[in-house]
């Protein structure tokens, strides 16, 4: 067999084989044999018919079969061969004449292969590294929600800015149906008069786009996938089953044993400071998820290289239960080349810095996001062996393992954006973090 590659460009191929008849041949007899024993011709007895009628009846299709699986192999061993880092799958192209009887037979593959580039993470550039603080006014702010969260829950007839509202979002196209409680003052400024002087039994119709000041919030209140938060801009119900007032609690020792365990917190300036640290690790997670973000776009954008379009556009009409139309596949390739150009650029950028991902690196992210979970619901000393338990189930589902995965990669990555592209650093208030990030 003569395989060869044909250059189209730098991202395109055309592997073509020669297949003879030696190829396959002794397949083919095997075959034939095995098939004899088991033929059924009529006016013969089973295992009785001559040689030469079972080929007739049978020789075509097991040539055929035997042929693919000599061309299936070669093509998977000729790949792994040389080496090649392909987009997608081989596309084998359409003969409408093909004559199987012909004493060579031509094969010809369509590739697309990973493009050559290297990427610069020094290069200059206008990031920006966040530090979020939190200001008096947030942090007055959080000490009334908790006065007005652990108080006493008084009904009103008509809602005003400190209320209490529970109700139901709702938008049937969406799939958005949730009930919850939210406080008048949650809303952004602006939304949040959409929603004083109203009565039990009202229904507000309200944009999403600008309902809060931070887009993350429709995931609580509205249950939005994380993917679908940004720029959502539809129109949604709320309908309002109760509207309370409260009488806020008294700030005394037993609230602060009850929010943070018993003597952790002993006056109004402890807990103001405790405030200030739970949201500053709080936003300094959110500050790193921008500049994650700010790089890949700035990456994406500074480092240029070819994809085999066409070729993907085609590939992507193949895999999937459903076939995609010429059109759809369209659509399917714009919504996901800006992911494929930076998972290149990310595995680029790995390899560049001699980053690998570790099994002892999972097991220490895991380990730490657990013991960061069962803080939260108060356990904060659990032991090694509670921990190790834990982490031993978690990594033992595949599915867990891989999400997991991507979190370390996008971590040691943090890290090396940080290191490389010297981002500017700037310290802001969470407003103004908001409004740097979202344009508000």
């Amino acid at each position: 067999m003569d395989i060869k590659r044909v250059a189209i460009d730098a991202v395109n191929e055309t592997i073509v084989m020669n297949v003879v008849h030696m190829d396959y041949k002794g397949q083919v007899a095997k075959r034939i044999n095995e098939k004899m024993p088991l033929a059924q011709v009529k006016g013969f007895r089973k295992g009785a018919v001559p040689k030469d009628l079972v080929e007739k009846q049978y020789g075509k299709a097991i040539k055929q079969e035997e042929i693919k699986k000599v061309v299936d192999l070669a093509l998977e061993r000729y790949i792994q061969s040389e080496r090649l880092n392909l987009l997608g799958t081989p596309l084998a192209k359409v003969n409408e004449n093909f004559n199987w009887d012909a004493e060579e037979l031509t094969f010809e593959y369509e590739i697309g292969l990973v493009p050559n580039f290297e990427i610069d993470l020094e290069a200059k550039n206008n990031i920006v590294k966040y530090i979020v603080t939190a200001d008096d006014k947030l942090i007055d702010g959080q000490v009334e929600r908790i006065q007005k969260q652990f108080g006493k829950a008084v009904p009103q007839e008509v809602s005003d800015a400190k209320s209490d509202l529970t109700g139901t979002f709702s938008n049937e196209a969406e799939g958005i149906n949730n009930t919850t409680t939210i406080a008048v003052d949650a809303f952004s400024k602006k939304a949040q008069k959409q929603f004083t002087g109203k009565k039990v039994g009202d229904v507000v119709t309200v944009s999403t786009k600008g309902l809060f000041e931070d887009d993350h919030q429709l995931m609580d209140y509205l249950k939005v996938g994380h993917e679908g938060v940004h720029g959502l801009d539809v129109e949604v119900n709320f309908t309002i089953e109760a509207i309370n007032g409260s009488e806020p609690a008294e700030l005394n020792q037993e609230l602060f044993d009850k929010l943070f365990g018993e003597g952790k917190v002993a006056s109004l300036e402890d807990l103001k400071a405790k405030i200030k640290e739970d949201a500053e690790s709080q936003f300094a997670q959110q500050a790193d998820q921008k500049l994650l973000l700010d790089v890949q776009d700035f990456l994406i954008e500074n480092t240029k290289f070819d994809l085999p379009a066409e070729f993907l556009k085609k590939w992507l009409q193949t895999v999937g239960e459903k076939k995609l139309t010429a059109e759809e596949a369209e659509v399917e390739y714009a919504r996901s080349e800006k992911g494929l150009r930076f998972q290149l650029i990310e595995g680029k950028a790995m390899a560049q810095s001699n980053i690998q991902i570790t099994f002892e690196d999972l097991k220490s992210f895991t380990s730490g996001a657990i013991r960061q979970q069962m803080a939260q619901f108060g356990q904060t000393n659990p032991t090694d062996e509670e921990v190790e338990g834990i982490v031993a189930r978690v990594l033992s589902n595949q599915e867990e393992v891989k999400r997991l995965s991507e979190q370390v990669v996008a971590a040691k990555l943090l890290d090396l954006f940080k290191e490389k592209a010297n981002p500017t650093t700037k310290e802001v208030t969470y407003e103004e973090f908001i409004a740097a990030s979202y344009g508000e």
